[in-house]
């Protein structure tokens, strides 16, 4: 007669039993809440600028250079300096803008394109638009168009030549 070890089987049934069993129990458990998910932390937003005050009206091209000069910054925080201009320079952009009676923009156009770094180009452009309406011109003599020269540091921040006379 063959005898047959039967532990390994009953080990086995025993195992299963139990997880059976385990199984069965956590069915029936009371169901405990779980806490609510805390949501991924934001990601840091840049403060807004603060908004630019109006412009009041300049009465000669000079005093509304300094004041556009001075609203690019105001408008642009985040990408302009004030202290001393660095040498060299990353980049020279030179633009011309044409103003409607009310100091809002008809044309920008590029008189000078830096020889590298050639994106500055645009950065001064949207820094433009970002800082108008420059205030009333119609009393100005016309055209109503001025230039401005931005200073671009290696950080590709720029300080409005108009600052640094």
């Amino acid at each position: 007669m063959h005898c047959i070890d039967r532990r390994p089987w009953a080990a086995l049934a025993l195992l299963l039993s139990l997880t059976v069993a385990a199984g069965w129990l956590a069915g029936c458990a009371p169901k405990v809440p779980l806490p609510p998910a805390t949501p991924a932390p934001a990601r840091p937003v840049a403060p807004s600028p603060a908004p630019v005050p109006s412009p009041s009206a300049a009465r000669t091209w000079d005093e509304f250079r300094l004041r556009a000069a001075q609203r690019l910054v105001a408008a642009n925080p985040d990408i302009t300096y004030t202290g001393a201009v660095p040498e060299p320079l990353l980049a020279i952009p030179v633009l011309s803008v044409e103003l409607k009676a009310d100091g809002s923009i008809a044309k920008v156009e590029v008189m000078r394109y830096p020889s590298q770094a050639k994106d500055t180009t645009q950065i001064a452009i949207d820094a433009v638009h970002r800082a108008a309406p420059f205030g009333d011109v119609s009393r100005l003599p016309k055209p109503w168009k001025y230039i401005e020269t931005f200073l671009f540091n290696d950080e590709r921040r720029f300080k409005p030549v108009t600052l640094d006379r």
